[in-house]
């Protein structure tokens, strides 16, 4: 995979450039980055990662062969001042909180990237009216950092695609329905607040790292945002069914009034780290979104929702 002329080439030449096409990559060591990285020398990219914590060298060395065609630069985007001296570059990948991208961008964009995918959250809408105070200040910053990171590749001439997925999981390494799995481990029961009738789509990191190298060459998608959910739509409850399936377990679930769920989560939120009161809430909400133009633009065909533990 290449980054097509109309990002790469600002000569005026016509047919594709000889040369790799350099990649900053930003929040290489989260989920979708540990996907995405050993695909790169595959879409026949050269890429630098920028990370405040970059991998040892035995790490290094024990990672996959095409993962290791990556160059690593100690850099904060907190403190953009920080950030290394870069070499050019054609495009940014930033799997990081979008709102810490637009304090940074102006000095990464001085590498001359001309194409930037962002990844954002669906949290931007279905927790901005949370009764949680700390959520609805993440759905906020969510907002922002969209809001300016477009505002600014726009300013900049630089095409831009913000990227919104759904519950993300991987089996074993994400703090979603992987925590689901650790508890069922455990107890071998889970407790839900009410009847666990609301909707999800559970989005794989794979598919997700698939799709952040794919719109390197989508101009239909510049300027726009998209959702991605996963591909299979199903309740929560089925949801956690399917956990105790593919850890081959007979589903045990106990059905709790929401007032006593919310008690007994708020008992236990010291030892559940990021659990709230509106969790319980939201088993009985609907968060779902519309795959339409992610599927017109891109083909957007995510796997369905099938673990393996």
């Amino acid at each position: 995979m290449s980054i097509p002329d109309s990002v790469l080439n600002d000569d005026g030449s016509n047919g594709p450039s000889d040369r790799r096409a350099q990649l900053l990559l930003l929040g290489a060591t989260s989920l979708i980055g540990r996907f995405l990285t050993p695909r790169l020398a595959g879409a026949g990219l050269n890429a630098i990662a920028i990370s405040r914590a970059p991998p040892s060298g035995d790490e290094r060395d024990g990672a996959p062969k095409a993962a290791q065609t990556l160059r690593w630069a100690p850099g904060d985007l907190t403190e953009p001042d920080t950030l290394p001296k870069l070499s050019a570059a054609d495009a940014i990948i930033s799997l990081s909180p979008i709102w810490l991208l637009p304090p940074a961008l102006p000095k990464l964009l001085q590498t001359g990237a001309r194409r930037v995918i962002a990844f954002s959250s669906t949290s931007r809408v279905t927790k901005i009216e949370s009764p949680v105070a700390a959520e609805r200040a993440v759905a906020q910053r969510l907002a922002d950092g969209e809001a300016q990171t477009l505002s600014l590749c726009a300013s900049a001439g630089v095409a831009c695609t913000v990227l919104r997925p759904t519950l993300i999981y991987a089996e074993g390494q994400d703090q979603n329905v992987s925590r689901l799995a650790a508890l069922i481990r455990r107890f071998g029961v889970l407790p839900l607040s009410g009847g666990g009738e609301g909707l999800r789509q559970p989005v794989h990191a794979e598919d997700l790292a698939w799709v952040a190298l794919a719109l390197l060459d989508a101009p239909t998608t510049f300027g726009k945002t998209y959702a991605l959910p996963g591909g299979e739509t199903l309740s929560y409850r089925a949801m956690v069914e399917r956990v105790f399936e593919s850890l081959g377990r007979t589903p045990r679930i106990l059905t709790v009034p929401p007032p006593l769920w919310r008690l007994g989560l708020t008992l236990a939120s010291p030892v559940l780290k990021g659990a709230t009161s509106a969790m319980g809430q939201r088993m009985a909400q609907d968060l779902t979104f519309d795959a339409g133009p992610a599927e017109a633009d891109f083909g957007w065909s995510p796997r369905p929702f099938r673990l393996r533990f």
